[in-house]
């Protein structure tokens, strides 16, 4: 019993789940699972199939594909509340893409059964659903104009002001040091490349390196991006 109310305090917070009823979400405690990701462990893989949605309670992962080459694209970043599997789950074919934990990571893991009820039995669940899904496609349109149509310095742009939030002052901001690796990744190019690309933007005044390790973006990289 004290493992079901557990669970069905978590799913309770995961804001997918915060509109299912509470008998759905009473039935649907009973069937989750939770498990523990170490750091750099796959969730999923590309091309496999794991029939399960997996619910992000603490942690992060990134959203990766590869070609035949072995090279490697970041296509996003998932946090805590943030979900995934659900494409393979609605259309029944393999990953898009492998899923791999950047720290030790907490899912709530839903079968695929139980989750095709959740969406037939709660409309509002399911729109959330369609939702997530229409700005996963937005998202990819995006990238796939931004590789086709913009340089480099519009690529790397375009993924800093991704990356950013919004601080006190409404200054848009970049908390965590970025890897030069894992944008070279997501914008296509070669590291030395991007390396080369922020050195610039930084003395052009585009944006600035903090002292805490935060990248501060300049209103004119709206221009670029």
């Amino acid at each position: 019993m004290s493992t079901m109310l557990s669970n069905l305090d978590l799913l309770r917070r995961v804001p997918l789940f915060s509109l299912l009823t509470v008998a759905q979400a009473e039935v649907i405690s009973g069937a989750v699972i939770k498990r523990r990701f170490k750091r750099g462990e796959a969730l999923v893989e590309q091309g496999q199939k794991s029939n399960a949605l997996f619910i992000l309670l603490t942690g992060r992962a990134r959203v990766m594909t590869s070609d035949s080459r072995g090279r490697e694209v970041i296509l996003a970043t998932l946090a805590q509340g943030d979900y995934l599997g659900e494409m393979s789950i609605i259309d029944n074919e393999p990953h898009s893409a492998t899923v791999r934990a950047e720290v030790q990571t907490d899912v709530l893991m839903l079968g695929r059964t139980e989750f095709a009820r959740c969406l037939t039995e709660n409309a509002s669940m399911s729109l959330v659903v369609m939702r997530g899904l229409v700005k996963r496609l937005r998202h990819a349109d995006r990238k796939i104009e931004s590789l086709a149509l913009l340089d480099v310095y519009g690529r790397v742009a375009h993924a800093l002001l991704d990356f950013a939030v919004p601080d006190a002052q409404g200054q848009q901001v970049i908390k965590d040091k970025i890897s030069r690796q894992d944008l070279a990744k997501m914008v296509g190019a070669s590291r030395e490349m991007v390396s080369r690309v922020m050195k610039d933007l930084e003395e052009r005044g585009f944006i600035e390196v903090l002292p805490s390790g935060a990248t501060l973006l300049r209103d004119r990289l709206n221009a670029l991006g």
